[in-house]
């Protein structure tokens, strides 16, 4: 198997907020094109140690980022750092930890916003360092890199949503319409992306509560979706750990690895 594949991970994003709310991805799935799965997030449900385990599938508690204050590289294997050394070409428009994590520990702005470095586990990188960066200028900056660069693998990882969640709660109209205005951006560039070979997963790391945070283990902070867009899914109900979402990618791009994955999700025909 071998694609290109896109992971948009929508920080903060609840399962039941992305299964209301989000009517352009559950448009697909009632015309199949697509697939939705509940994925229970690995603990702590913080931000940082969940994108160390979304992009190399290891838990936080065996990766050590156990806490958002850990600056420092990753220690594994990731899917950025296995596309490169295979020959592949990385990209990302993410939060500026993902920088940190996979590139270069700490972040300094000036150096490491815009990115360009072969050298480097993100090769082709946009990082900004603000939670109100607009969604809209994440998905713009991920669409220039994905024309400029043409990446096997590109990670979009916009922040409003998880953003309105600390300001406003869960149950707030607030969080609910950021979660939909993500689904209208989403539905400006899915089928471009289809069109140009790309299979789709979008995502979250961990959910949010009413006291406006998460980091704990109610089912409100760790339930989230996982969307599987793409002629290489089965499109139907499988169990999906979040460890699984690593080699799920991996899988999908036809890397040497040895990451677990759910072998039913896939079409092997």
């Amino acid at each position: 198997m071998s694609n290109k594949v896109i992971l948009v991970v929508l920080d903060g994003l609840n399962y039941q907020v992305a299964h209301d709310c989000m009517g352009y991805l559950n448009g697909l799935i009632e015309q199949q094109r697509a697939s939705l799965s509940p994925i229970q997030s690995e603990l702590p449900s913080l931000s940082r140690p969940l994108y160390e385990c979304l992009l190399t599938g290891v838990r936080p508690i065996d990766s050590g980022i156990v806490s958002n204050h850990i600056v420092r590289r990753s220690k594994h294997d990731s899917i950025f750092s296995l596309a490169k050394n295979q020959g592949l070409r990385t990209a990302a428009a993410a939060y500026h930890w993902v920088s940190e994590l996979y590139n270069r520990a700490p972040y300094q702005a000036v150096r490491d916003r815009f990115t360009q470095d072969e050298t480097l586990n993100i090769q082709h990188g946009c990082f900004y360092q603000w939670d109100h960066y607009p969604d809209e200028a994440v998905f713009l900056d991920a669409e220039q890199l994905r024309l400029s660069h043409q990446p096997n693998f590109l990670l979009i990882h916009p922040m409003n949503i998880d953003d309105a969640g600390h300001k406003f709660g869960l149950d707030s109209s607030q969080y609910r319409n950021s979660a939909r205005h993500a689904d209208v951006l989403l539905s400006h560039f899915i089928d471009l992306w289809l069109a140009d070979g790309y299979q789709v997963l979008v995502t979250s790391d961990h959910g949010m509560n009413n006291d406006r945070s998460h980091g704990g283990t109610l089912p409100e902070e760790r339930e989230v979706p996982l969307f599987m867009i793409g002629s290489a899914f089965a499109h139907h109900g499988a169990h999906i750990k979040q460890t699984d979402i690593c080699g799920l990618c991996c899988e999908l791009l036809g890397l040497d690895h040895q990451k677990p994955y759910p072998k039913e999700s896939l079409r092997y025909d």
